[in-house]
């Protein structure tokens, strides 16, 4: 992803196939364009490829909460790509790319993905086995999930202390939450609700991501408002004017 604008003149060049080379070698066989690769968006310098964006449609995966199986597109993908990009520059613009992760953090968080991902079930991915013909129906390798979960673990942590910082959940708002939002829950169902005190903290660790996750939707903006984000095809998002619209994270 640490890709600079000279990747443009390259794969521009790789658009233009073999006829070219050949016409210059003094040849007059005509032979059709192959292409490679393409550039589909540049955020502050850094190249967005359409294998760049292709990968992170697979990697969707692993996130059936945040990506529901089958309403993946082009552009959902491509947004959240170009919002991934943002928050890498800015963790390294404050040097906090490296070292943040350890090997043992990422297994644990890929035990319980395996664990509780509801896809795995058929596979059986807690076994090695299952796991291994899970990544290979969905064409991914253990490599590439581990890079990508060690980045993504990464960039947690990196939101987790630039806005949790400061954020405090009062019982007043707990309450609030348990009523509308739980209690109907459990009348609909017939069921009888937890008390509050049982679930009051798992309550305020819903209500404390929905404050980060709306700081953080308030800082991309900026991020891209601030800075430069070209989408040069329009397959992928909008070429110009606003591509603020419908972002994922």
């Amino acid at each position: 992803m640490n890709r600079t604008l000279a990747f443009v003149a390259i794969f521009a060049a790789l658009e233009l196939g073999l006829a070219g080379a050949q016409e210059a070698s003094g040849t007059t066989q005509q032979a059709a364009p192959v292409v490679l690769d393409r550039v589909v968006a540049i955020i502050n310098g850094d190249v967005l490829l359409q294998s760049d964006v292709q990968e992170e449609q697979r990697f969707a995966a692993l996130e059936p909460f945040s990506v529901a199986p089958g309403t993946d597109t082009l552009q959902r993908a491509a947004r959240r790509l170009a919002n991934r990009t943002l928050i890498l520059q800015q963790m390294k613009a404050q040097q906090q790319l490296g070292g943040m992760v350890t090997d043992e953090q990422v297994q644990k968080a890929l035990t319980d993905l395996r664990n509780h991902l509801p896809k795995c079930r058929q596979y059986r991915c807690e076994t090695a086995e299952g796991w291994k013909a899970f990544l290979a129906a969905n064409d991914l390798t253990e490599d590439e999930v581990v890079t990508h979960w060690r980045q993504r673990l990464a960039i947690l942590r990196f939101i987790d202390l630039r806005f949790r910082s400061g954020l405090r959940i009062s019982d007043k708002e707990i309450e609030a939450y348990y009523k509308k939002s739980v209690l109907p829950v459990y009348e609909r169902q017939h069921e009888k609700p937890p008390a509050l005190s049982e679930i009051s903290e798992r309550i305020r660790e819903v209500l404390l991501q929905q404050h980060v996750n709306g700081l953080l939707q308030d800082w991309l903006k900026s991020l891209r408002d601030e800075g430069s984000v070209q989408i040069l095809d329009p397959a992928y998002g909008q070429s110009s004017g606003n591509p603020n619209a419908e972002d994922d994270n």
